[in-house]
């Protein structure tokens, strides 16, 4: 399996917008957390975050080019360890037209679901960091997330069913995914800038 600093200078190499890269680096957090939780391979969760969406400035106008692109940057870097293919492929399987569904498929076990729901999940938190007066992470709470959560004018382009799917496929409560998801976000807000 490629080592994190592989993962990194990859997904620098690849992507530009430092927003996208402060994304990807909000999702690698999550995931390891969730994969502790999960009792899970921590670093394989981290770097499938990390890279989940380091093709999107090259595929942004060709959606059903999203995730094959950075699977393919995976192979040709040596990485063939399925699980981290098939969840960076399953980020993007709904976009995929059908002659190339049989390369990625809809998410099927926590690694994949939890990349699913966090996700959507960082964007929000990061929109409510953002309405904040000191626009830091510090003074967001689970609470404060939840309060925007049916306010559907707010972060529009959030995808909430992507991110309350948690219950079911990850068994975990709305509140403690958010909580999951906020703390490890602060723990990295100074590289993220919040």
């Amino acid at each position: 399996m490629i080592i994190r600093s592989q993962a990194y200078e990859l997904l620098i190499s690849k992507l530009h917008n430092q927003n996208l890269v402060r994304h990807c680096l909000s999702v690698e957090a999550v995931m390891k957390s969730l994969a502790r939780h999960f009792q899970a391979d921590e670093a394989k969760w981290g770097i499938v975050g990390l890279l989940h969406d380091g093709d999107y400035e090259i595929s942004k106008d060709h959606p059903a080019e999203h995730t094959l692109l950075m699977a393919q940057w995976l192979r040709d870097l040596g990485e063939t360890d399925p699980e981290i293919h098939s969840a960076i492929l399953s980020h993007n399987y709904a976009h995929l037209p059908a002659d190339r569904q049989a390369q990625a498929h809809s998410p099927t076990n926590k690694l994949e679901w939890s990349l699913y729901c966090c996700d959507e999940l960082t964007g929000l938190i990061v929109a409510c960091a953002l309405v904040q007066p000191t626009k830091k992470l510090a003074d967001v709470s689970v609470e404060s997330v939840l309060k925007k959560w049916d306010s559907k004018s707010f972060a529009a382009g959030v995808h909430r069913d992507q991110i309350i799917i948690c219950e079911e496929k990850l068994g975990l409560k709305l509140s403690d995914f958010i909580n999951i998801a906020l703390t490890s976000m602060q723990g990295i807000a100074s590289e993220i800038g919040l």
